[in-house]
């Protein structure tokens, strides 16, 4: 990956997720922060609040920088770093477009509830598998080819739909409060497509899903 793509990847910053980050979470954990675009996003979207919010990073490059808006950064595995971290300490955990880089994703997810205070909040986005374009290729074009960025990024270990986020979630502990597509196509082909379906494809309109959760038997 040249240099700019680089910068790229590790700066995007997720305008859209802000507003599934609870408006009293004051203390935040942004696992996979990457260059801290994210966490810059949020800070401009609630000047004048208090806000602490603290960063995992695999990228030593990337986590360099993100120290210019995150309040601390680890460096490291997710599952390692966020493992080292104490019970009950964030009142939100972000993990925007992470598990899907992960072997073992539920692992992180376990790590996520246990640091999370009584009350906290998972917010996650993850890519759709069933995005229209991609199913297209993959059943009309018999293609499944890994690219730098996107649906089937080349370091992507795990895929997933709105299903099977939801099941992965509930068997970790978490109850669902909230899951809504995220960037969607504007394609006339998949309009037609959905219509003619009835609307049973609605899911495959969505590049990712946003998702909100919270360890179950919290209030």
């Amino acid at each position: 990956m040249a240099d700019d793509d680089r910068s790229s990847y590790y700066g995007h910053p997720r305008r859209e997720m802000a507003p599934f980050v609870p408006a009293d979470a004051a203390r935040v954990l942004d696992v996979g922060c990457g260059a801290g675009a994210f966490a810059a996003t949020l800070r401009a979207a609630r000047a004048g609040r208090t806000l602490e919010i603290w960063g995992v990073e695999l990228s030593a490059e990337a986590a360099a920088r993100a120290g210019s808006v995150c309040d601390r950064v680890l460096v490291g595995d997710a599952v390692a770093r966020v493992g080292e971290l104490p019970d009950a300490h964030f009142d939100c955990v972000v993990m925007n477009d992470v598990l899907e880089h992960l072997a073992e994703p539920r692992l992180l997810l376990r790590e996520a509830r246990r640091v999370l205070r009584p009350g906290g909040a998972l917010v996650a986005s993850l890519p759709n598998v069933r995005y229209f374009f991609n199913v297209v290729d993959l059943v009309v074009h018999g293609r499944w080819d890994y690219v730098d960025e996107g649906i089937l990024d080349r370091t992507h270990l795990r895929f997933f739909t709105r299903g099977s986020l939801g099941a992965m979630l509930r068997e970790e502990g978490f109850a669902v409060d909230r899951m809504q597509g995220i960037n969607p196509t504007g394609s006339l082909k998949f309009a037609l497509v959905n219509t003619l379906t009835l609307g049973r494809w609605s899911d495959m309109r969505w590049l990712q899903f946003a998702v909100v959760a919270r360890p179950r038997g919290d209030a």
